[in-house]
């Protein structure tokens, strides 16, 4: 009787042992699902509840041989929070490495340099793979839902391509790209060439927006910079049309007028000397740069020419010829 208890004991393991490397390196086929398939596993999810998770979802059967699997892999703490997809059904193993290595599919936001703050939100509101937590959230509210010690958000958030969970949140983000932005101005801050007409950081960002909105050709970055601390050290405005349309707000149809540049706002730079109040774009990191490193020139003037380029001049006759020659064709 013992001998016969041992065998059938033995046959029981064995028969487990077969199921099991069997289970562990074949597809699982539930028929529950149609692929591709997406799941996630939560930041602080046990093994048990991702297995659960997992389940749900379709993906996993068997979610008590899955849980032993990882543990006799010794991977029931190395799971990876995150969203994943899967085309094709795939074996436990394939499952397990997947979600211990953390392969996991990201959304992806561009936030191009020169946008608005307005423009940002609107795209972070419409993006379906983000999390919308900052609904209902005024400006103020977001700035200080992220921390943000400033009270205006124009500029103050890094131009960039983020990468994130799907179903991650809106304030994430935003902070990411706030303290991306802190950390930019700091470093061009830090690095600044001696001698510059600015008193602080937040001076840089405005100069550095103005000189975003300014830019067709990326090279033409620090001319454009010296023109602007040319006119900023010997007190004349600087007579930019982005500010004076950025004070227009939405009554700005798209044609910039004579009496738009003879309406006093805060951002009017035709009347108005100095620096704009705030910056007026999100200026990215090349236009920081060329904020505190212009080229050395005496330009005060230029005009465009054509192609995103322009004729810089160092007085007003030489610039007046060339307004003739670019824009009125004489």
């Amino acid at each position: 009787m013992l001998k016969r208890a041992f065998y059938l004991v033995l046959l029981l393991l064995l028969s487990a042992t077969a199921w099991f490397g069997w289970y562990a390196a074949s597809p699982m086929r539930g028929g529950r699902v149609d692929y591709p398939v997406a799941f996630s596993v939560e930041r602080g999810s046990s093994l048990k509840a991702a297995a659960r998770d997992m389940e749900q979802a379709g993906v996993l059967q068997h979610p008590w041989a899955f849980i032993l699997l990882a543990r006799l892999k010794g991977a029931a703490a190395e799971i990876k929070a995150g969203s994943y997809a899967m085309n094709v059904p795939t074996t436990p193993l394939g499952l397990l490495r997947k979600i211990t290595v953390g392969d996991t599919v990201l959304g992806k936001l561009t936030v191009p340099e020169g946008w608005s703050f307005a423009e940002m939100r609107r795209a972070l509101d419409a993006h379906p793979g983000l999390r919308h937590d900052t609904a209902g959230l005024d400006t103020t509210q977001l700035l200080r839902a992220i921390g943000a010690e400033s009270q205006h958000p124009e500029g103050r958030f890094f131009p960039d391509t983020y990468f994130f969970d799907l179903g991650s949140s809106e304030l994430a983000l935003y902070k990411r790209a706030y303290g991306a932005m802190r950390q930019q101005l700091d470093a061009v801050w830090t690095a600044r060439a001696p001698g510059l007409p600015y008193h602080t950081p937040d001076e840089v960002l405005t100069m550095a927006s103005i000189i975003e909105k300014e830019t067709g050709a990326p090279e033409e970055r620090p001319q454009i910079a010296a023109v602007f601390i040319n006119r900023l050290r010997i007190g004349m405005r600087l007579q930019t049309d982005p500010t004076v349309i950025y004070g227009l707000g939405a009554r700005f149809d798209g044609n910039l007028r004579k009496e738009d540049l003879l309406a006093d706002t805060p951002y009017n730079t035709y009347t108005r000397a100095g620096l704009p109040p705030t910056p007026i774009a999100l200026p990215g990191a090349a236009a920081l740069q060329a904020a505190v490193n212009p080229v050395r020139s005496r330009a005060l003037y230029f005009v465009a020419k054509g192609q995103g380029r322009h004729e810089f001049s160092d007085n007003l006759d030489a610039h007046n010829r060339a307004v003739n020659r670019y824009q009125r064709g004489r």
